[in-house]
């Protein structure tokens, strides 16, 4: 099977929106033959991520939180500062959380890809 690749643009969409659409091809849910269990080789490179929008307050407000499991290690990173750190990092994150919790999840999010948009 050959692996596919779609290319979005970035520019003045909206995160969370964009990340959907994300999720969406890499489920595979564009193609006939889609089945939830199958794993397409379907690469989605994003172009244009730092001209992304944020709506309302979130871009300051908004804060991502990671625990350890022990006791006092909750761990909270502002999204201002994570999207200044690793772009990529930040919507993998939106996409992760859209997409089926199951086996297939984290062999889907490596397929998210940064082209660099003119």
């Amino acid at each position: 099977m050959r692996k596919e690749e779609i290319i979005i643009d970035a520019k003045d969409k909206i995160l969370g929106r964009l990340a959907t659409i994300i999720a969406y091809y890499l489920q595979g849910k564009h193609r006939p033959d889609y089945a939830p269990y199958l794993d397409r080789k379907i690469f989605v490179l994003v172009k244009n991520l730092e001209k992304a929008k944020f709506t309302g307050k979130k871009f300051d407000q908004k804060v991502f939180i990671k625990h350890t499991g022990y006791l006092g290690h909750r761990k909270e990173t502002p999204l201002k500062l994570l999207w200044q750190k690793d772009k990529l990092k930040v919507l993998r994150t939106v996409v992760s959380r859209m997409l089926p919790k199951n086996k297939l999840r984290k062999k889907r999010l490596l397929r998210i890809k940064l082209i660099n948009g003119n």
